[in-house]
């Protein structure tokens, strides 16, 4: 009696416990249940959005790497000879051809000296002749005749030498190309190896880029090569593969070739280029709007029927290589599926869609940036 009497606070203690317990799971839940009606309320609400039937389309692989332009031959024409500007016979930034006179030097005393050395030439020419007769009758000897011929022949090699020299005077052009800006001016003394005017060759020209060791064999001589700068595209051929691979970038230079008969391509240029390095693979593609980027996955929503509502389900995907607004699928769907393009940022897996396809994003694989201020 006495042990059932002391133990009466205890069991009041317990049952208080209980009863707050008790209180504590019916609020929660009560919380429970109600956010589950909050969400059931929530995820019943139709979504409108938009869709497409995926489809194979012809996916032309490629290397996409940026380039430089160079010239196929280019100079900084110079004179191997110094002397004063007499007259200069070209405008700067014109198209000159091969041979073309450039700049002419002063080359008086040097033309004197060569007509001293033709007058000279032409007496031994005649000393030379006249002794071959003499010597056929024994009126000269050998020694004459052969010291003549000597002389004759000596004086021709000056003759030679020195209409090199005044040659030397007259700078040309080494090749067909265009002229940049003119360093000298008339009356100026010209040292040797002083710049007078760059050349470029520029039809055709040159395109060098770089490429992983990796993707050096999807390379070919006599690939089509497109390249792009901010206005136009250019269709150019691989035409050289370096055999070498460079030991610190482990990158191999690739070479192609453009017509530029225009002469819009300049040494120099940056671009980017686009290698077709096949030909054209079928591929499942997606406008790149209609996956949705996550670090856990990348996801679209597939159209199903339940009943007759239709609902969004959420199928994660692998993505390949992007063309334009456009990106490959390589695995997690099939062809036929009716995949959501926009609308999808209010989706959950098995929410009811409504479709309205009036409006699509871009799928262009080639979308043109316009250039145009509004």
């Amino acid at each position: 009696m006495k042990i059932f009497e002391m133990n009466k606070p205890m069991k009041r203690m317990l049952i208080g416990l209980a009863i707050l317990f008790g209180a504590i799971f019916a609020w929660k839940t009560f919380q429970s249940i109600m956010l589950n009606r909050y969400l059931a309320s929530v995820g019943s609400e139709v979504v409108t959005v938009s869709t497409a039937r995926l489809d194979y389309s012809l996916w032309q692989p490629h290397i996409k790497v940026v380039a430089s332009l160079r010239a196929v031959q280019g100079v900084n024409v110079t004179t191997s000879l110094a002397g004063l500007v007499q007259a200069i016979h070209f405008t700067p930034g014109a198209i000159v051809k091969k041979e073309d006179i450039l700049l002419q030097l002063n080359a008086d005393a040097e033309i004197g000296q060569l007509k001293a050395l033709i007058a000279s030439t032409m007496l031994a020419k005649i000393t030379y002749h006249r002794d071959q007769a003499q010597y056929r009758v024994q009126a000269v000897s050998k020694q004459t005749v052969d010291n003549d011929k000597y002389n004759f022949e000596n004086l021709q090699g000056q003759v030679m030498q020195q209409a090199a020299t005044v040659a030397k005077k007259t700078i040309r052009a080494p090749f067909t190309g265009r002229l940049g800006v003119r360093n000298v001016n008339l009356g100026q003394y010209v040292n040797v190896g002083d710049n007078i005017v760059t050349l470029q060759a520029l039809d055709p020209i040159y395109v060098d880029f770089y490429v992983p060791q990796q993707q050096l064999p999807q390379l070919k001589v006599g690939q089509l090569v497109s390249l792009t700068d901010n206005h136009h595209t250019y269709k150019g051929k691989v035409t050289t593969i370096n055999p070498l691979i460079e030991e610190t970038t482990r990158n191999v230079q690739v070479e192609a070739t453009f017509a530029n008969a225009k002469y819009q391509l300049t040494p120099g240029m940056f671009a980017e280029v686009d290698v077709e390095t096949g030909k054209p693979i079928p591929h499942l593609t997606l406008p790149q709007a209609a996956i949705s980027y996550n670090s856990y996955g990348d996801i679209v929503y597939v159209i199903k029927n339940k009943g007759k509502d239709k609902i969004a389900e959420q199928v994660f995907v692998t993505t390949g290589d992007t063309r334009g607004d456009q990106v490959a699928i390589l695995n997690g769907l099939n062809k036929g599926d009716i995949v959501v393009t926009s609308g999808q940022v209010k989706l959950k897996n098995g929410s009811p869609v409504k479709i309205n396809n009036k409006v699509q994003p871009s799928n262009n694989p080639h979308p043109v940036v316009s250039n145009e201020k509004g």
